[in-house]
């Protein structure tokens, strides 16, 4: 078997490894962020259980640490002690990012890690099966349950040869982007392969793993094997290694080879991750920002690169460049060895071990400026500024460019290949990682006043008869769903309020107008849904009254979230796509007893009278997830 298949069939516990059939796996780990955790303990603490009953859960809170109001502090106060009393382990704020974080300290090869976050797969770097998902499915996987999913094909990807001058991994994952494109690995995970891998370092094949969210693909992995040793033992976690090594001539569903030695620097151009361009071909077009970080790009090998570019080098005066390191670990690292040193005298701005500027928390480029960042997506707006123009690139490509203020090729400062040398043991005081309670049943836990219930829906209607309540294009994101940045991340957990926000980058009115119509079903193109795995995207409008979504396809995590939330999902042909317009009167006659007894659902256009249907793709697990008006409702009902 290949990698991927032997860690699906060591953790199968319903279904057939037959690509497109539905298959359950038992989770080891689960992680959630701050953004997405709040909810989804709200929803783990609604099932009754005293206890995780995972191998390991952590909790991290690397989002939202901006703290203009009291609602953050609050919702750390609630993590931290909801951690204490579940069996959690709590990675405190400034710790760093859960993804930079975790692969550090607690990830395991061989292992599976669901987290309520589409970064997650970061982990595949060790051999992990990890996967991101809604924090609903990970509240039921702490709680017990197996996580459900079509099982994937599995595409390897065989990467030759080794990064020449300038070139490092993030030009691989933007290379494999710009060939299969932001839809190109959905329903698939993405197996690493090949002489070339065993050029590349964990940190490395990190970045590969994380940007596998932009292909939309259900995890991406690498073997563990020599290189994964290396990094285990240099985190003092020897023990915790395992070899794990697709078999001699392992069959895969398809193939695809990358000659990695003839690359040169890359670039993605607004505004998505897949617009991918030769350094080049961009090069001198005025930058006025420039950011290094996110939980791609963050590492120390990513910071001592920037360094390295930038040592006796000083900042444009035009440009504002600012590092993120992904995890204090990182951080104390290039302290003692004073890489932080050489940074700030370049003219860098360093932030704090978060996120940050990668979901608009801060950091918001000047308007109509060019802004170059190390992160995963640059969606429209995501930045915080509307129009933006975000690049994607290297730290090497990014440390050049603020140095010259403008797009650079970065072997233009470089004599021959960066090699930055990995430390033999990295600093590891894991003292801001707070263990569970001993005494759980002494351990209060905090709401503070933003913290609202968690909303539930009623049972499917028999028959419905609503209207169209917005029609959007292709590749919508979870961004235009639910947007993100500083003044709508507070609200997570309020879905009251953060329900104003639905769709408010497309369509202020869009709130409102589902309040007054009593809901509705909104029309969407191809993949939609694709980018976050934050289910508020899902759960926002189910509270507005959006009963279903017509779309020509939809990206896996929102889809599931979609379900997990009693929405339902309907995939409509093109035609009937261009038939329907914003406000059209629809009607479905029998829409209960189609999701229960029938592959498709039928509905009307009220205004010409016309029947068309709509296929729904539900195993018979999801009908019932549906009929109950959601997966709480489902599992309540068990």
């Amino acid at each position: 078997m290949n990698a991927a298949r032997k860690l699906i069939s060591s953790h199968l516990v319903s279904g057939d490894m037959k690509a497109g059939e539905e298959i359950a796996i038992s989770i080891d780990q689960t992680l959630t962020q701050d953004a997405t955790g709040t909810m989804a303990y709200l929803e783990f603490e609604a099932m009754g259980i005293p206890r995780v009953r995972t191998k390991l859960s952590v909790s991290y809170v690397d989002h939202n640490t901006l703290q203009t109001g009291f609602e953050n502090a609050d919702d750390h106060r609630f993590l931290q002690t909801i951690a204490a009393k579940y069996g959690i382990y709590f990675s405190r704020p400034g710790n760093g990012i859960c993804h930079q974080v975790h692969l550090e300290r607690f990830s395991r090869p061989g292992q599976t890690l669901l987290g309520s976050d589409s970064h997650t797969p970061n982990a595949g770097a060790v051999g992990m099966l990890a996967i991101g998902a809604g924090g609903l499915s990970v509240a039921l996987a702490m709680a017990g349950e197996p996580f459900w999913l079509s099982m994937p094909a599995v595409l390897q990807v065989r990467l030759r040869g080794s990064c020449g001058t300038g070139v490092t991994a993030k030009d691989i994952i933007l290379e494999i982007l710009r060939r299969l494109t932001v839809k190109g690995g959905v329903g698939r995970i993405i197996e690493y392969g090949g002489d070339g891998i065993k050029n590349l370092t964990v940190p490395e094949r990190a970045t590969i793993t994380n940007m596998g969210a932009e292909l939309g693909a259900t995890s991406s992995i690498f073997p563990s094997d020599e290189q994964t040793l290396a990094f285990f033992r240099a985190q003092g976690r020897e023990n915790d290694w395992t070899e794990l090594k697709p078999d001699p001539g392992a069959a895969y569903d398809g193939e695809m080879d990358v000659d990695v030695s003839a690359l040169e620097p890359l670039i993605a151009a607004p505004s998505s991750p897949d617009n991918v361009k030769r350094v080049r071909e961009v090069e001198d077009i005025p930058v006025r920002q420039v950011c290094i970080g996110s939980c791609v790009n963050s590492s120390y090998a990513d910071l001592m690169a920037a360094a390295k570019i930038l040592d006796n080098r000083k900042v444009h005066p035009d440009v504002s460049l600012t590092i993120s390191p992904g995890s204090r670990q990182a951080f104390q690292m290039i302290t003692e060895n004073g890489a932080l040193s050489v940074l700030i005298a370049a003219g860098a701005r360093v932030l704090e071990c978060t996120c940050g500027p990668c979901i608009g928390m801060g950091q918001s480029p000047p308007t109509g400026a060019v802004t170059l960042r190390t992160f995963n997506r640059n969606f429209p707006g995501r930045s915080g500024t509307p129009g933006d123009r975000s690049y994607l690139c290297s730290p090497l490509t990014a440390a050049a460019s603020a140095v010259t203020g403008r797009i650079t090729d970065p072997r233009d400062l470089m004599e021959g290949p960066l090699r930055i040398a990995l430390p033999e043991r990295y600093i590891t005081d894991d003292s801001m990682i707070i263990p569970p309670s001993e005494e759980p049943g002494r351990v209060r836990i905090e709401r503070g006043p933003n913290i609202k219930p968690f909303p539930v829906k009623g049972a499917l209607e028999k028959s419905l008869k609503t209207k169209v309540l917005l029609k959007v294009g292709d590749n919508i994101t979870t961004d235009d769903i639910m947007p993100a940045g500083a003044r709508i991340l507070p609200l997570r957990s309020n879905i009251p309020a953060i329900s104003d926000y639905v769709f408010s980058k497309t369509d202020p009115a869009f709130p409102e107008r589902a309040r007054s119509s009593g809901g509705g079903v909104i029309l969407g193109g191809i993949n939609y849904g694709q980018g976050s795995s934050r289910e508020h995207a899902a759960l926002a409008p189910m509270y507005l009254g959006v009963r279903a979504v017509l779309a020509k396809s939809f990206a896996r995590i929102h889809r599931d979230n979609l379900i997990n939330f009693g929405i339902l999902p309907l995939t409509v042909a093109p035609e009937v796509y261009d038939t329907f317009e914003q406000d059209a009167e629809i009607e479905f006659p029998d829409i209960a007893g189609e999701v229960r007894d029938a592959l498709a659902v039928t509905f009307k256009h009220v205004k010409t009278g016309r029947t068309y249907t709509a296929e729904h793709g539900l195993t018979q697990r999801q009908r019932e997830i549906i009929l109950a008006g959601g997966l709480l409702n489902y599992v309540r009902g068990r």
